[in-house]
């Protein structure tokens, strides 16, 4: 048991950043979904990822043939070959792909100093939510996958490599289509919990007092996108990171005047179904 609690804390010290993350989304799903379906995604989350990973390293699916390298195993948590902190990153980065699509697919109401995000329990078990968010689950990939390759050159660390060099950077496409695969997984299961009325809060939650804490999810998924395209950077990758920063730049601009034409577009109706279906909602602004 001590063994464990060293390793535990071993893998925060040398993955700060990985449980900075984790602590965002903690509090942007606390105060979306509930504290009991943001707490109980994560080991949901995690299992899902581990099992991904356990399975890619033994028999090539769904990432393709790829292998740890287990340099931290003594320093850092590790379960059965896979590193505890991996499987972990993988329960804020499916839900912030949620949260990332849910924001584009729903009504945006900027009113009083505040966002609110308009959607509906329909919305958040809808088809076009599961298939939007796994996609996005695989951008987040493209850009960190081939930077985490170079872990050797930034403080991640060579954790991992391909038996088989790839044609994006390394990266063969198996892997985008396994992260498809499993972002399917993670995001359906969101969904599944979110149809539990037994897991919904009771309460409104202390954080939405905060002004746009709808939009935490969403921020938790842009700042993953610069995080990574910053370490890019900053190892010398100028092309790797002209790519993805390029990749990036058109989907934000369509997102950001998409956002605009929404919030020009509201209707009472919006307002009122996203109120009705969430009491705890603080949106009582009327219409601008």
């Amino acid at each position: 048991m001590s063994d464990f609690f060293y390793l535990l804390m071993g893998t925060i010290a040398l993955r700060p950043y990985v449980f900075a993350f984790l602590t965002v989304y903690i509090i942007a799903a606390a105060a979306h979904l509930g504290w009991r379906r943001a707490l109980l995604f994560i080991p949901i989350g995690y299992s899902i990822a581990w099992i991904s990973e356990f399975s890619s390293i033994h028999w090539g699916f769904p990432y393709g043939d790829y292998y740890y390298i287990t340099d931290t195993i003594h320093r850092e948590l590790w379960v059965l070959g896979v590193p505890f902190m991996d499987s972990l990153s993988y329960v804020f980065l499916s839900y912030c792909s949620y949260s990332m699509a849910l924001f584009l697919l729903s009504p945006v109401l900027f009113a009083r100093k505040n966002v609110f995000i308009l959607e509906t329990h329909r919305l958040r078990r809808s088809w076009q939510t599961l298939v939007l968010a796994s996609f996005l689950f695989v951008f987040l990939d493209i850009i960190i996958d081939p930077v985490a390759l170079q872990g050797y050159r930034w403080f991640l660390g060579q954790i991992y490599g391909y038996r088989h060099q790839g044609l994006y950077f390394g990266i063969p496409m198996s892997n985008f289509a396994g992260w498809l695969v499993v972002g399917f997984a993670m995001v359906a299961a969101l969904q599944r919990l979110d149809r539990y009325e037994i897991l919904a809060p009771q309460n409104p939650s202390r954080f939405q007092n905060i002004p746009g804490i709808s939009l935490l999810g969403p921020i938790l998924y842009v700042s993953v996108l610069i995080f990574n395209l910053l370490v890019t950077f900053w190892i010398g990758e100028r092309l790797l990171g002209t790519v993805g920063s390029l990749l990036l730049f058109f989907p934000a601009l369509l997102v950001f005047f998409f956002t605009l034409y929404k919030q020009e577009h509201i209707t009472a109706g919006d307002i009122e179904r996203h109120s009705t279906e969430f009491p705890h909602s603080r949106v009582k602004a009327p219409l601008p």
